[in-house]
């Protein structure tokens, strides 16, 4: 958290849920320019194991967001919070997944491009990863827009 505050990486803010809690943090996440999410705050929950840093955490979406990478519960589902080692699909390297060198500014830089740019060949959103590939002009990006604008009204609840 003192290395966030020395060093404030642009599009995201993060703080601990309750101070005496360090394993639950909560992150704003500001949708990245020029994506169809810009202008979007959308709330994110950080759950640390107790083994940190030799396991990832886990990251939810608290505030509704339509996305091909984040399931319909809002946990997202990026490599780089995947557990350590081999993937037993072998769609992953072990270098793209868990290492204890990332920190919570390396996740949320990976989330902020996870939202710029989808993985619809490793949808945890079955049905939002058809429609970004298949109708994102259409149908895809009035999702988006009602979670953008949803996520404006309910930011700061």
């Amino acid at each position: 958290m003192v290395k966030l505050n020395k060093n404030p990486v642009e599009g995201f803010s993060a703080g601990l849920i309750d101070d005496n809690d360090l394993y639950r943090w909560e992150v704003l996440i500001i949708g990245p320019p020029d994506t169809l999410y810009e202008g979007g705050v959308f709330k994110a929950h950080l759950t640390f194991p107790k083994d940190y840093p030799l396991r990832p955490p886990k990251m939810k979406f608290i505030t509704e967001i339509w996305h091909p990478n984040v399931d319909k519960n809002g946990d997202v589902c990026i490599s780089i919070l995947h557990e350590p080692g081999e993937d037993k699909y072998g769609y992953e390297k072990p270098e793209e997944r868990w290492l204890p060198i990332h920190t919570v500014e390396t996740i949320m830089i990976s989330v902020i491009s996870m939202l710029a740019d989808p993985n619809g060949d490793s949808p945890a959103n079955v049905d939002a990863a058809k429609e970004w590939r298949e109708d994102r002009n259409g149908e895809f990006k009035r999702k988006v827009a009602r979670c953008v604008r949803k996520s404006q009204e309910t930011a700061f609840e």
